[in-house]
């Protein structure tokens, strides 16, 4: 059986698949612990990413490290994808600013006040697309055939 590695995506690739999608993850470390939390989103034209947020741990721990991960998963055709940027989220606060975000096709999934965006401004864009295959034997000393 042939195995096929993953192929790395191009930068315009990742931000394509960003696009295309609505759904994602950021990954948040503060005060010692990692969180995840699934956000909409929305890329913005200046290639940023835009989510809302309400008040809590989310807003909080943005605040207390800035420094985030942002992820997406999916599939197109064929072939399964993964996308990670990694950047800075900050609070947008500057009313012009606000008032631009709040024209975004971006609104909360499920009936909450999320009065706060925040943006992530990348310093580092990567994705891996992967060609799925039958899953490989194992022999009977337990190693891939």
């Amino acid at each position: 059986m042939t195995e096929l590695p993953p192929t790395a995506l191009t930068a315009t690739e990742c931000w394509a698949l960003l696009r295309s999608d609505t759904l994602g993850r950021v990954a948040l470390a503060a005060g010692g612990e990692i969180d995840i939390f699934p956000v909409n989103y929305v890329v913005d034209a200046d290639e940023t990413i835009v989510f809302r947020t309400a008040p809590g741990t989310k807003l909080a721990e943005l605040t207390i490290r800035p420094t985030v991960a942002f992820e997406i998963d999916g599939a197109v055709r064929a072939d399964l994808f993964s996308v990670i940027v990694k950047g800075e989220a900050r609070r947008i606060e500057d009313p012009a600013e606000i008032a631009a975000a709040a024209e975004l096709p971006l609104t909360p999934w499920i009936p909450t006040v999320k009065e706060h965006f925040i943006r992530i401004v990348p310093s580092w864009v990567t994705g891996r697309r992967f060609t799925p295959g039958p899953e490989p034997e194992i022999d009977p000393a337990g190693t891939a055939a």
